[in-house]
């Protein structure tokens, strides 16, 4: 192989790497405190704004499936600029979007330009520095990683509410511009990561897994608001995805398929399987609850956009505290003990969601933020090495890209199936709810006549009446509301501590896993 050395120090070229991976993470979670603004200026429901987060997962999933063949068909270096330049241009649209539809197009070409951006970085750093550096510089590596959701939601914010929400977007264009350009000057490609000729491309792996994640997104996100099964398109719709999820899987098995897309066979080890299914389980609560926190915050209990990334911005003191207590125990506890710890805490924070009311303050807020945030990095630090412990070198590149592919793809899967859950369980608890609104029912009759004596000072008794009645039935509302999120984040607790036995499947490492 020729021997190749980079031009430049291994940190001057980490800069606009890291650069590019702080631009992906950041956009990861700078919108969901933004959700009920968007929705407002588009004229759509807040379930139907969730798109803007779902549709942005999966086209990143798409995308990190699609970065190996797309490095051999450009070149690692040109890959990495393109990709940026997409996020760029896509973030441009994001914020002249003036519908729903260029809303959802824009976020997923942002999600494609995006979702390249993760592995490239991580492999361009690890192959950049010398092997007694790279603990240092996966370090910084991860460090970026961390601090750029933490930073999104309380950035997002802040800029939502003191400007508007178009420039949560736009400030993504003058750093794509730096970064494009600075990765076109530092970054160079070794000769393995060059352009190749006669590329052979999946045409049809490519294809069927976007038909089939696109058409699936589509059923998950709309099946609600267009009752489900009892929709005649979304039958059709579902039949489609299945079909085409068969067909996907039937050519990555082919015989006749050269070089697959994803190689799938890998699934067949029970480790990676079993360790990969636990992650893609606690993508999907972790990313579900980022989302659904902000709404319930704005809109039941009139947080300010701000205040509710401030409450999210929390779970980075989670990070720092895991981050610290890891450098202990390590030495002390397995890594399957440290991962069942994580997933206690990630489902202790969930359960504590779950005893939450209107009249809690911030602080009440910040401490299952923060369990979320030790949790998530005691599950998923050991977790990612443990599932991979079993397979060789050469397919770990695969592997990787299969794991992140499933992981976006849970997360965007259970944004989409909590809002479902969130609307269901707010209409059986209305229904419980109001049939104690009634004249027998003497807690009611007390309120009801504290509120008519209290609007009846500047109302006629009629209109007094009615509006004290519309009164109560606007807490009834947000009480029913209230309680499926409630429900809803007790569901997350027990996914998540039921996750804790299957980590007997994985199989211990020979050697300690640093």
């Amino acid at each position: 192989m020729e021997s190749w050395k980079p031009k430049y120090s291994p940190w001057v070229t980490a800069w606009p790497v890291l650069m590019a991976v702080f631009m992906f993470a950041l956009n990861e979670t700078i919108s969901n405190v933004a959700l009920a603004y968007i929705a407002g200026s588009l004229s759509i429901s807040m379930n139907e704004s969730t798109w803007i987060i779902t549709s942005y997962l999966m086209a990143s999933g798409i995308a990190i499936a699609l970065v190996g063949f797309m490095t051999k068909l450009l070149g690692r270096k040109m890959l990495l600029i393109c990709a940026v330049l997409m996020f760029t241009i896509s973030s441009l649209f994001c914020a002249c979007s003036q519908s729903m539809v260029m809303m959802v197009l824009s976020r997923f070409l942002q999600g494609i330009g995006g979702g390249a951006l993760l592995p490239l970085g991580q492999a361009i750093i690890l192959e950049t520095f010398p092997p007694n550096e790279r603990q240092k510089a996966m370090a910084v590596f991860g460090l970026v990683f961390i601090i750029a959701p933490i930073i999104g939601p309380i950035l997002g914010g802040w800029i939502t509410e003191n400007y508007c929400w178009q420039w949560i977007f736009i400030i993504d264009i003058p750093l794509g511009i730096i970064c494009a350009l600075w990765v076109n000057k530092i970054v160079e490609d070794p000769p393995y990561a060059r352009k190749q000729k006669n590329v052979t491309i999946d045409y049809k792996g490519i294809t069927f897994l976007s038909l089939w994640l696109i058409s699936m997104q589509v059923v998950l996100d709309k099946g609600n608001d267009a009752d489900w099964f009892g929709s005649t398109w979304i039958c059709w719709l579902t039949a489609f995805s299945v079909i085409c999820a068969i067909i996907f899987v039937i050519t990555q098995f082919s015989k006749h398929n050269k070089e697959p897309l994803l190689n799938l066979k890998i699934l067949f080890d029970g480790t990676y399987f079993w360790g990969t299914f636990i992650q893609v389980i606690l993508m999907a609560v972790f990313l579900a609850s980022a989302t659904l926190l902000p709404s319930m915050l704005q809109n039941l209990m009139g947080y300010t956009s701000y205040l509710s990334g401030l409450s999210l911005g929390t779970r980075g003191v989670g990070n720092i505290v895991a981050l610290i207590t890891y450098f202990i125990i390590s030495k002390k506890l397995g890594d399957r003990s440290i991962a069942a710890i994580g997933l206690f805490f990630l489902g202790l924070g969930s359960w504590y969601f779950g005893m939450i009311n209107l009249e809690i303050n911030l602080s009440s807020i910040a401490f299952p933020n923060i369990c979320y945030g030790i949790g998530i990095f005691f599950a998923l630090t050991p977790l990612v090495p443990l599932s991979c412990c079993t397979l060789d070198n050469k397919e770990l590149t695969n592997a990787s890209s299969l794991q992140n592919l499933l992981k976006n793809t849970g997360g965007a899967i259970g944004t989409s199936i909590s809002t479902t859950m969130i609307s269901r369980f707010s209409q059986v608890h209305q229904n419980m709810m109001v049939g104690h609104l009634n004249f027998f029912n003497d807690v009611y009759m007390e309120k009801l006549n504290s509120a008519v004596q209290n609007l009846s000072s500047s109302h006629d008794m009629g209109t007094a009446y009615m509006m004290a009645q519309g009164q109560m039935y606007s807490e009834l509302i947000k009480q029913s509301h209230l309680w499926g999120y409630i429900d809803t984040f007790r569901w997350f607790a027990v996914a998540t501590f039921l996750l804790i036995p299957l980590l007997l499947f994985i199989k211990k490492p020979k050697q300690k896993l640093n």
